[in-house]
């Protein structure tokens, strides 16, 4: 079964993702469209409730299946939120072939729009107080820095995101010190310091994920040989990272005990994976050899493009695989498709519930946000092709089409 057969949605109605990005998969050589990415969505949808969970769901510190289930969310959701963001800057600009002319100035001017509404969206998000670390700033610098690089193939992509993966985490950690002052330190995007260093998705340490998104983007995505090899390519990352810091923290003398005095206690033995261990300190190298979902590490950052990688392939697959999945996971893929409007609604929620011990809610509270954002994704996308606020982007992004 190809994606021609479970994919094609009419041209005129092909809806669009979270940050505005049409993916109807035409190309600039006039082949017919393979239909629109379906998987994709199931993929970003997958990565929303995963930041739910991470977000309004109970502690993982609890333990147990719950416990567990909602630490594998912490970190890996917002990484494979940022691979996707790589994978919508090049379906803005020409996903197999990058556009040209007029109409690659035209993508590069969305692309440039979209960023600032991120960046003004998050930064405002974040000023009002939300007790929770807003990503859309980030995600909005990611655009920035990434899009000169929007013309290369997936080789060089990938080349860079494995380049970028093995020297940025240690700039980062050399650098947080030195430019760790006010409030910059306490993790919140209030500047260009801390978006590009000391934030909690500081730029250095996840424009990997972005690359990565990027190439995986360039590639034959319709292929099933292709998926294949992304999937077990994702696979082996993965196991690189986590079990490359499982060997390193009890192989390197006096590891897990630095990073237990450091404040990870008895959780130290659980840094090659877990957040539970707690994060890392400047004045301890050992959590360089950390691989938790936020440890901002080399290996932390191949394991989790790993996840993403492979959930993406996975996605892509299933569906392709199995008609039927469309229909069952619909609620899921109408998230996926007005996702800044499901992630904004979240934070709304969160402040005006008073939600102000994250993580930590019950779990009914997770379940809640859930089915509250699918039902009325599922519900909207009946009587309309954008969500709120992607329909907003549209709009601000249509400017674009004048550019001569």
């Amino acid at each position: 079964m190809t994606y021609d057969a479970v994919l094609t949605v009419p041209r005129a109605r092909v809806p669009e993702s979270a940050t505005g990005v049409r993916e109807n998969g035409t190309q600039q050589s006039g082949r017919p469209s393979t239909g629109r990415l379906v998987g994709v969505d199931l993929a970003r949808g997958l990565a929303v409730f995963g930041m739910f969970a991470a977000h309004v769901g109970p502690d993982p510190a609890k333990g147990g299946v719950t416990g567990f289930l909602m630490e594998l969310a912490h970190g890996r959701s917002s990484a494979l939120f940022a691979l996707l963001a790589g994978f919508a800057v090049v379906l803005i600009t020409g996903r197999r072939t990058p556009k040209t002319g007029q109409a690659g100035r035209q993508a590069v001017a969305k692309v440039i729009i979209r960023a600032v509404i991120l960046l003004a969206v998050g930064s405002a998000l974040t000023m009002w107080g939300a007790p929770v670390d807003v990503i859309l700033a980030f995600y909005g610098l990611y655009f920035l820095l990434v899009l000169p690089l929007y013309r290369l193939s997936a080789g060089p992509l990938a080349a860079l995101a494995v380049g970028t993966a093995l020297v940025f985490p240690q700039l980062d950690y050399a650098l947080t010190p030195l430019v760790s002052t006010g409030p910059a330190a306490a993790g919140r995007p209030d500047g260009l310091v801390s978006l590009l260093v000391t934030g909690s998705y500081p730029a250095l340490t996840w424009l990997p994920f972005v690359l990565a998104g990027m190439a995986v983007a360039r590639l034959d995505l319709t292929s099933a040989v292709v998926r294949t090899r992304i999937a077990l390519t994702g696979a082996a990352l993965a196991v690189v990272g986590y079990g490359g810091s499982w060997l390193a923290l009890h192989l390197v003398p006096g590891a897990l005990d630095a990073i237990g005095a450091s404040g990870a206690g008895d959780a130290a033995g659980s840094a090659w994976w877990s957040d539970v261990a707690g994060y890392p300190t400047g004045t301890t190298p050992a959590w360089l050899l950390a691989a938790s979902p936020h440890s901002e590490t080399t290996l932390s950052i191949l394991a989790n493009t790993g996840v993403a990688i492979a959930v993406l392939a996975l996605c892509l697959s299933a569906v392709d695989a199995f008609p039927r999945l469309r229909r069952l996971a619909r609620p899921v893929i109408a998230v996926g498709t007005m996702s800044m409007t499901a992630y904004v609604a979240h934070i709304v929620a969160i402040q005006a519930l008073g939600i102000d011990e994250l993580p930590g809610p019950a779990l009914h509270v997770l379940l809640g946000f859930i089915v509250a954002v699918a039902a009325f994704a599922t519900l909207w996308s009946r009587s309309f092709q954008r969500g709120p606020l992607e329909w907003v982007m549209g709009k601000a992004t249509g400017i674009a089409r004048h550019i001569p």
